[in-house]
């Protein structure tokens, strides 16, 4: 089974079900055949932005051990620049979508003919700020990236319009706030700038012409490995996840917001806290259903 599948089995895809903290527009329980097409929409394109939970391979392979074994080794089979030994969040969202997971960036060079399924932008450790001075681009600049391509006609409004978007923001601006000697006190205030620049990100998305946006929220980050070795690996840290709820608290409030403002956009919230802890309660691989015992509700799109 690969690395990360049990974290996503509220994505799994072939029960067309998708499990989310629902936009103000969708806030129901429903089940679909074809999940590609709901409320009369069909993406066309998956555009991503964000960091090695959506990440296919755009940091470079002198920089990452993701391009190393053991990563890759389920899927593809060699390492390719995942943080995972399989699939990530965007390969499933986009076989979600009926898509195949669009090109990254940096491998755009392989073809217009690659192109046509999006493009991902996602650097793993990068986050809204700058998490490693300039080696790593952030989401600010990631969007960037893709407004130049929009302004060289690569990408259209329309094909921006017509398709869905994945932003994936876990957790690196925190680490690198620690890391840096900031203090565990003035971390409710750093959360707030956070999720303040996510709100600018994504307004600047659903600006360029983004409809469907998808927005991660913060896994249990004080249930890592680096958190829970004090205890051998049998307790989560619970400050540490105190910290993770505010942060989803906010930007539960932020979606909120950006979404009342407009009828023609919708962001819903892709409910990874809730996925990861379903698991880590079970102690055990979850074969079920993959959305029961959890309310599970589909992309607007």
């Amino acid at each position: 089974m690969e690395f990360l599948i049990i974290f996503f089995h509220c994505l799994l895809l072939t029960t067309g079900y998708l499990c989310v903290q629902g936009s103000s527009h969708h806030r129901h329980q429903h089940h679909f055949h074809d999940s590609r097409q709901v409320y009369g929409f069909r993406p066309t394109k998956l555009f991503v932005f964000g960091d090695s939970y959506a990440d296919t391979g755009n940091i470079r392979k002198s920089f990452a051990d993701s391009w190393k074994e053991p990563y890759g080794s389920t899927f593809p089979g060699k390492p390719a620049g995942r943080f995972s030994d399989g699939r990530i969040l965007t390969d499933y969202l986009a076989k979600f979508l009926g898509l195949k997971s669009p090109v990254t960036y940096t491998w755009m060079n392989l073809g217009k003919q690659k192109w046509l399924n999006g493009m991902n932008f996602a650097y793993g450790g990068s986050g809204v700020f700058n998490t490693f001075g300039d080696l790593l681009p952030n989401m600010s600049t990631q969007i960037d990236f893709f407004e130049k391509l929009m302004n060289d006609s690569v990408y259209t409004k329309w094909d921006l319009q017509s398709s869905a978007v994945l932003v994936s923001l876990t957790g690196n601006d925190y680490g690198t706030y620690l890391a840096n000697g900031g203090a565990f006190q003035g971390l409710a205030s750093f959360i707030s700038k956070v999720i303040n620049q996510l709100e600018v990100n994504l307004k600047r998305v659903r600006r360029l012409g983004a409809r469907k946006i998808v927005v991660t929220s913060l896994p249990p980050l004080g249930c890592l490995p680096r958190s829970t070795e004090t205890s051998s690996f049998k307790k989560c840290n619970i400050t540490e996840n105190i910290a993770v709820s505010y942060h989803n608290l906010l930007l539960q409030q932020a979606v909120a917001k950006l979404n009342n403002k407009t009828g023609n956009s919708t962001i819903s919230i892709v409910d990874l806290f809730r996925s990861f802890t379903t698991v880590i309660e079970q102690k055990q691989d979850y074969l079920g259903d993959p959305c029961s015992p959890l309310p599970c509700s589909p992309l607007p799109f």
